[in-house]
């Protein structure tokens, strides 16, 4: 159960209703995902930014040129591929990794380039650019490296790589290293979580460029995009570079003249087609659906039912998905777990080559390969989120629950601790790391709550990691095995988190009876979509909703439909999808044993009444659509 904040956000909702031809109801939910404050709620909600919520388009991304070091990149990639110079791109393991190295390879080939790819070993690489990497290269014959995904935190792999004369430019969207040191006369970047008289000075790797949004330096107006959006905008530069001399002295023109076989119609086709692949990973690295990037995952599902990729095509056939009703939920939850298995149980190589592939039987084992890598996958979660739960509860017998989760699971598969500490961390509401044996020490994943910077807080004690990096929210680690419990003591010790931190929030967008939903209306938050990070999908909340009877279902038992009622006296049905444990100890809580078994036999008085959070849906099944009521929390 949630700490439930129901928004009280104000504006001109009948005003919105009339003139965007919406219900009144829809109206507050624009208005609760554009307004950040009331002060500001005049600028943040008005007829430009709600037209451009609810149709934003492409013309709305923003112009890649305002990131540093974007053109110097683009010109060095330009004087390789003219040198006929071999290129090697080093992208990541996961998703964003995956699509961001298949954009950047894709794109530079189009453009003429000798480029091929590598992407790390997790368990023998780990994570990102190294100096194994950097040696293979140089030994493959190739002195020119781009990265993408990675790299803005290689400071020495990168300076290894300069020490042997090779080129190397840095495509990445993490955050940028960074060490305290005395605040420089005029104030600027003072860091809140240190002292007040100390400030950042960022730690950029020795690259030839260095191009990530989160450069202090940059003018890029949205920081938050992930790694295969860099890429993307990468080569929207290199396709817009004027070159000097003759007849490259125009905008993009070289372009036509210069490669062979080459059009503005191909050029164009790319980038929409990249778009697809931009989005699936902005999704699954669970970027906020803001700005463009609500943008580009709204036009990335409107055009993968129409992408000519054989191998996604594939992918999305072996998950019997319909790929004319795609959704973040399928691209989160679906396509994107099955590329992540294969970065995590076997080489992400494989993945990749799924796009790369133009073979249709070919595609169709190695999508039918990784549909098989995650079910194996899902069932290692889950015994490594028994064995997690088992941990907290053992030291839970030995006093309180720690501020934050650090537990070790020596014989966890390194690649699935960030998928058990993200588990972990919604059961127990923890900022929590896993860490798991490895050949040279430990390895570890975090995940975390709101007000906890994850990244920050590591910083502070850095000198216990040997690699480490992330943002606010997840960060990976390595660190010598013995320095795990110094770990634990020194993240514990310098929590400031306390009360009513350790108390989630549900944001809850109005009260409204269950009588007011309809499928018209649910039909009509269409317009809101698509839902994610960022952007959630509508949250209401009813109270004294009366249980009548209910079935649990699930081969794990894992979720509930139940027949309620409200005081119109009408009966809808309501799923739950949570946490059945957690539901049941409640219920047991407020009413007794004997009357949940009555309700699942459906022998209730309607007495049992319960205050929900919900959202409505429509339920489709075998041609009938019928409204139903999907649970988020309950009290």
């Amino acid at each position: 159960m949630s700490k439930w904040m129901v928004a009280s956000k104000k504006a001109d909702f009948d005003g919105i209703a009339a003139k965007y031809g919406i219900r009144n109801i829809t109206a507050r939910l624009i208005a609760n995902r554009l307004i950040t404050s009331m002060k500001t709620a005049a600028i943040e909600c008005n007829d430009e930014t709600i037209d451009a919520y609810l149709n934003g388009n492409v013309d709305m991304m923003h112009d890649p040129h305002f990131m540093a070091d974007m053109e110097k990149g683009a010109k060095i990639m330009w004087e390789k591929i003219f040198a006929g110079e071999k290129i090697r791109v080093i992208g990541d393991y996961d998703v964003d990794g995956i699509c961001s190295s298949y954009i950047l390879v894709s794109g530079l080939r189009l453009f003429g380039g000798d480029v091929d790819c590598v992407l790390p070993d997790r368990i023998k690489d780990g994570y990102g650019l190294s100096e194994k990497l950097v040696d293979a290269a140089y030994d493959a014959g190739i002195r020119t490296i781009i990265t993408c995904d990675n790299g803005i935190a290689a400071f020495d792999q990168i300076a290894h790589a300069k020490e042997k004369g090779m080129t190397v430019v840095v495509t990445d969207h993490h955050e940028v290293p960074f060490s305290l040191s005395e605040e420089s006369e005029n104030g600027d970047d003072c860091n809140d979580s240190a002292s007040n008289n100390m400030g950042r000075e960022e730690i950029l790797p020795p690259a030839d460029a260095v191009i990530d949004p989160k450069r202090k330096d940059g003018e890029y107006p949205f920081k938050e995009i992930c790694g295969a959006v860099v890429a993307y905008k990468f080569l929207q530069v290199m396709a817009d570079t004027k070159m000097e001399d003759g007849d490259k002295n125009q905008s993009g023109s070289f372009l036509y003249e210069h490669i062979e076989g080459l059009s503005r119609e191909k050029v164009t086709e790319f980038f929409t087609e990249m778009l697809t692949f931009a989005g699936i990973a902005t999704v699954c690295d669970v970027m906020e659906l803001k700005d463009e990037n609500r943008v580009i995952v709204k036009e990335s599902l409107r055009l993968i039912s129409s992408t000519n990729n054989i191998g996604l095509r594939a992918l999305i056939h072996v998950n019997s998905l319909d790929e004319n009703n795609i959704s973040c939920y399928h691209y989160g939850f679906v396509i994107g777990p099955c590329l992540n298995a294969t970065g995590r149980l076997d080489l992400a190589t494989r993945a990749l080559n799924l796009f790369f592939t133009e073979d249709e039987n070919e595609a169709s084992k190695i999508a039918g390969d990784l549909k098989e890598l995650n079910d194996s996958r899902k069932d290692m979660t889950k015994q490594g989120v028994d064995n997690a739960v088992l941990y907290v509860q053992d030291i839970c017998k030995n006093g309180e629950l720690p501020k934050v989760l650090v537990i070790y699971l020596p014989e966890v598969h390194e690649s699935i601790a960030g998928i058990i500490a993200g588990k972990i961390k919604e059961k127990y509401y923890r900022p929590t790391f896993v860490i798991t044996k490895a050949s040279d020490g430990a390895k570890g994943s975090g995940r975390s709550i709101e007000g906890y910077d994850m990244y920050e807080e590591m910083s502070e004690c850095k000198q216990l990691f040997t690699k480490y990096g992330g943002h606010k929210m997840a960060a990976g680690l390595s660190l010598p095995e013995e320095n795990i419990d110094v770990l634990r003591k020194t993240l514990n010790d310098n929590c400031k988190l306390s009360g009513e931190d350790f108390e989630p929030v549900l944001h809850i967008d109005m009260v409204m009876p269950l009588q007011y939903a309809d499928m018209n209306l649910v039909r009509e938050f269409k317009k809101l979509e698509p839902f994610g990070n960022g952007n959630t999908k509508p949250i209401f909340a009813q109270r004294n909703v009366a249980l009548l009877s209910g079935r649990i279902l699930g081969k794990n038992k894992n979720c509930g439909k139940y027949r309620i009622t409200d005081e119109s006296g009408k009966i809808y049905d309501m799923m739950y999808f949570g946490d059945m444990e957690k539901w049941h100890e409640f219920l047991y809580g407020k009413f007794g044993k004997e009357a949940v078994d009555d309700m699942y036999f459906g022998n209730t008085d309607g007495n049992m009444k319960i205050n929900v959070a919900y959202y409505p849906d429509i339920n489709s099944y075998q041609g009938r659509e019928s409204l139903q009521f999907i649970m988020n929390d309950f009290s």
